[in-house]
């Protein structure tokens, strides 16, 4: 087939596949893999792999060489097809998923495909894996079928197995989406109990996941109570929005009582160091007078009622409110003030 018919024939069939066509495909039109061969050395195509080109011109992309092993995978139908047909066919799984999604640090040294039936392959950069997948793990990323991250971060823990690295994973996943956590705990059910947990305890391996991340309630937590000026603006925002009758049941409990007790002895001792600085200039002719007065429990009780009287609901309303709209008026609270992880990217 001469050059000019052949280039028109491949235009229209790689449109749609991202510039690419296999040569299963161009057979079809009558292209050969003469005519292939010598659209390469001319210039006009270039070859990704055993029996794929791709047109010259297109667009390059980071996904280039997956788009390629997955087209290789069903040579003679086009892409367009099968992707229509998703659940039938090869769907990209494991690491391969992980890297369309972005998510992890798992290096993934071939393509890693899923089929409902068995299929074997001689090419060492394709490793198959028979898997019935529901249709609602299967999604389409960068226009290639994948598992979704949920099914993707099941998987990981099939295949690669170091919770740590699939912890990554969920952390990378959680930033970027939010993950269906209903559909995560039944597809993390049935690897739980191999993963030390009790049986179809997904929602207890997903602690673990989270934990690990260091993106559970408790983790996130101390990382903000550890950061002072974060700590400080959330407390005198949560006390700024309480009402009257919260306010009083957080006053009862013990831990406050303890802290308004801490504050008033810390009062208390500044007044009475005040007062007694007061005394000994006024009283400085009478040594007798003032060293009664200031060894006599008189004071100490006066200045811890004057104490007592200050830090009470009102003043700590007030003063929550004081502080919450001062903190919150000079610095907006965003979630990148929270401090990342030793093992966060």
């Amino acid at each position: 087939m001469k050059s000019a018919e052949a280039l028109r024939f491949l235009a229209e069939l790689t449109a749609s596949q991202w510039g690419m066509v296999t040569s299963a495909q161009a057979k079809v039109h009558g292209i050969t893999r003469l005519d292939l061969s010598r659209l390469a050395e001319a210039g006009h195509l270039k070859r990704l792999a055993h029996g794929i080109y791709k047109v010259a011109g297109a667009p390059d992309d980071e996904f280039d060489d997956l788009r390629a092993a997955w087209l290789s995978t069903d040579p003679k139908t086009m892409g367009e097809a099968r992707i229509k047909d998703r659940t039938q066919g090869v769907v990209i799984a494991g690491a391969s998923a992980a890297r369309l999604h972005d998510i992890g640090d798992l290096w993934a040294d071939r393509n890693d495909f899923v089929t409902p039936t068995r299929r074997q392959s001689q090419r060492p950069e394709i490793r198959y894996r028979q898997r019935i997948l529901d249709t609602r793990d299967i999604t389409l990323v960068h226009g290639l079928p994948v598992m979704t991250v949920e099914r993707t971060i099941a998987d990981l823990i099939e295949t690669v197995g170091d919770l740590s690295l699939v912890a990554d994973a969920l952390r990378d996943a959680s930033r970027k989406s939010n993950l269906d956590t209903g559909r995560l705990h039944e597809l993390l059910a049935p690897l739980a109990e191999r993963n030390g947990f009790l049986k179809s305890e997904g929602t207890a391996l997903l602690d673990r996941l989270r934990e690990i991340a260091g993106i559970d309630t408790e983790s996130i937590a101390r990382r903000v109570a550890a950061d002072t000026t974060l700590g400080s603006r959330v407390a005198a925002d949560y006390f700024a929005g309480l009402s009257e009758v919260d306010l009083d049941r957080l006053i009862m409990t013990p831990a406050v009582q303890e802290t308004i007790r801490s504050v008033q002895e810390s009062i208390a001792t500044m007044l009475q160091n005040a007062v007694s600085a007061q005394l000994t200039e006024l009283n400085a002719t009478t040594e007798t007078v003032h060293a009664s007065l200031i060894n006599s429990t008189g004071i100490d009780n006066l200045v811890r009622q004057i104490s007592s009287q200050f830090i009470n609901r009102a003043t700590m309303k007030e003063l929550g409110r004081a502080w919450g709209k001062s903190l919150n008026d000079s610095i907006a609270l965003r979630p990148e003030t929270l401090p990342r992880g030793a093992s966060g990217r």
